[in-house]
C-alpha cells in the first residue's frame, strides 16, 4: 500500500500546507494536488494511499458549505470518461483512506460517503447547517472517542482537544431513522465534551448544536472519516493556547497528531 498523500487544494481550500505538514510529519510522502490536475488526470490518485480533503471556503461557500466543490467532483467527467466521484469510490474500495476536514467534512457528506448507512454510498443522508449561534466560531473543544467505531484514524484514543473555527458545522441528519443507523452501526467516531469527557448539547461545549453532540463520522469500513474539528492545527503542544502551563514529558506532540499518524500505521 503506497505510503503517499494526497492533499486535494483548489477553488478556496486553505489549510492545505498545514495538512500536508501534518501527513509528513506522521511519515507520508505527501503532495498538494489541484482538483483540476485530478480532474486531468485520475489515474494519478494510483499513486497514493491516503486522500485528504482540507478545510478552507471552497467556492466561498455561496451556494452553502462544500455544495459546488462535492458536484464537481460528482458531475465532472474527466478525460478517461469516468466521473471523479466513481474513481473516489475505486480508491476506496482498494482499501486507501479518505479524510475530510470541516470544509472536507461537508464536501463528504454532501457527496453521500459518509455517513453511508445501509453501504448506500452517493445518498446524502446528512447535513451541516450554519451553527446554532448564528456567527462563525473558533474555539477549542473536548472530544470523546466512541469505543465502538470501526474508525481507523481514532484507534487508542478516548478524550482529546482540537480547535474548530467555521459557520456551518452543526451535524443533523436527514431523519430519525437516519440517526438511529447512525448510533446503531457506530457511524459515530467523534462528540462534543466536556472537560470531563461527558458528551453534551450545551454551548460553548457543543459550539454549533450538532444531534447528539456528532463531531464526527465514518462510514461502515472506518476508512472514510469525516470531522468538523480541525487536527492538523493541533499537531503539536506548541499550537495549543494553554501550552505553558502544560508538562512536557514524553511527547510533544498534539492530540491531532495520533490521527494522521493512525493513518499511515495502516497503510503501512
Amino acid at each position: 500500500m503506497s505510503l503517499k498523500a494526497m492533499i486535494l487544494t483548489g477553488y478556496g481550500i486553505n489549510c492545505d500546507y498545514e495538512t500536508k505538514y501534518a501527513c509528513e510529519l506522521a511519515g507520508f510522502d505527501s503532495s498538494r494536488v489541484h482538483l483540476n490536475d485530478l480532474l486531468d488526470n485520475p489515474s494519478m490518485l494510483n499513486d497514493f494511499g491516503f486522500l485528504v480533503f482540507p478545510g478552507g471556503f471552497t467556492f466561498g461557500d455561496d451556494l452553502g458549505s462544500g455544495v459546488a466543490f462535492a458536484a464537481k467532483i460528482k458531475f465532472s467527467i474527466s478525460k478517461d470518461g469516468k466521473r471523479l466521484y466513481d474513481t473516489l469510490m475505486e480508491f476506496n474500495r482498494r482499501g486507501k483512506l479518505i479524510l475530510g476536514i470541516c470544509n472536507g467534512f461537508q464536501i463528504l457528506v454532501r457527496l453521500g460517503v459518509i455517513p453511508a448507512c445501509n453501504n448506500r454510498y452517493g445518498v446524502q443522508q446528512a447535513t451541516l447547517a450554519p451553527n446554532m449561534s448564528g456567527y462563525f466560531i473558533d474555539r477549542w473543544v473536548y472530544l470523546k472517542v466512541e469505543k465502538k467505531s470501526p474508525n481507523v484514524f481514532t484507534r487508542g484514543l478516548t478524550l482529546i482537544r482540537l480547535p474548530v473555527r467555521h459557520g456551518e458545522g452543526r451535524f443533523v441528519p436527514l431523519n430519525e431513522h437516519i440517526l438511529q443507523k447512525v448510533e446503531d452501526d457506530g457511524h459515530v467516531s467523534l462528540r462534543y465534551a466536556d472537560e470531563n469527557g461527558t458528551p453534551t448539547e450545551r454551548f460553548p461545549y457543543n459550539p454549533n448544536g450538532s444531534v447528539n453532540s456528532i463531531a464526527g463520522i465514518t462510514d461502515t469500513t472506518g476508512r472514510i472519516f469525516g470531522l468538523m474539528p480541525h487536527p492538523e492545527a493541533a499537531v503539536s503542544l506548541y499550537q495549543y493556547p494553554d501550552w505553558t502551563r502544560k508538562k512536557i514529558s514524553e511527547s510533544e506532540y498534539g492530540d491531532g497528531f495520533k490521527i494522521f499518524e493512525n493513518a499511515f500505521s495502516y497503510l503501512k
